[in-house]
């Protein structure tokens, strides 16, 4: 469990909240190529939940103009909505929106750093639609480094830690006190009691978008081969879960199983 992202307003809450993407690249794009192969945009109404600076809006902006955002940092909101209309201030585990209001609802790197995660994904999963679609990108637990920073000695240090979310949690939650990573079925878990269907569950590795920019040659060979690995079973090391999950209507969730703890897995 994750501290309060409040302990953190006396210090960098870049620390609690994360850095938001900044500058599109390669990286972001096929991330974006990924959310619409299983939840088409055109035409669509669209949510962005811990939308940061916009990245995300604006690229949505490509396909529809029913695109809205909400996030806790109102500095990034108020940096964003200079340029981006439907950007608003607020808790994605409170989302200022009714009931089924979103065809299309994204958490990109998100509830990781929220208080309550659980709370976040059932919010998300209210402002659905019926058939709307959740897209969920969130740290994986096996990934070969930590990327939010660490805690060593009581003070905040950034930079990627190897293994460390390897460790017992009681160890690694020392380290990492602001951050969470999640395991398969961890992330599942916060599904339990809502009326979803999972869509596709898998795992996707970096883009290296700043090794490219150094080093070419590199980062095109790094995707080459770490894309390459999605497609087999090495792909549960990856960076990040994508998971993708539809709000079905209430008499479907009645007659379906409790959500698996283990389903297929999409390439």
């Amino acid at each position: 469990m994750t501290q309060s992202a409040t302990q953190y307003a006396g210090d960098d809450k870049a620390i609690a909240l994360g850095h938001p993407s900044y500058v599109w690249r390669a990286g972001q794009e096929r991330r974006l190529n990924l959310i619409r192969r299983y939840a088409p945009l055109e035409g669509r109404c669209v949510l962005d939940a811990g939308c940061g600076v916009g990245m995300y809006v604006a690229a949505f902006r490509r396909f529809t103009d029913a695109v809205y955002g909400v996030d806790l940092d109102w500095k990034k909101i108020a940096r964003a909505g200079g340029d981006l209309p439907n950007l608003q201030v607020a808790f994605v585990e409170a989302l200022p929106f009714a009931d089924g209001s979103f065809d299309v609802v994204l958490s990109h790197e998100v509830i990781e750093h929220v208080d309550d995660d659980r709370a976040a994904v059932a919010g998300a999963v209210r402002v659905l639609k019926p058939g709307g679609r959740l897209v969920i990108y969130a740290p994986n637990r096996l990934y070969f480094f930590e990327t939010h920073g660490f805690f060593w000695r009581g003070k905040y240090r950034l930079g990627n830690i190897p293994l460390v979310s390897w460790l017992p949690d009681r160890w690694r939650d020392r380290l990492c006190p602001h951050v969470r990573a999640y395991t398969a079925r961890g992330l599942r878990r916060l599904l339990a009691g809502l009326p979803v269907k999972i869509v596709a569950h898998t795992q996707v590795y970096p883009g290296f978008d700043n090794v490219a920019a150094r080093r070419p040659w590199l980062g095109r060979w790094l995707r080459r081969v770490l894309y390459a690995l999605e497609r087999t079973p090495l792909r549960v090391f990856g960076l990040s879960h994508l998971l993708v999950i539809e709000r079905i209507r209430v008499r479907d969730w009645q007659s379906l199983p409790p959500v698996p703890t283990c389903v297929k897995i999409e390439g």
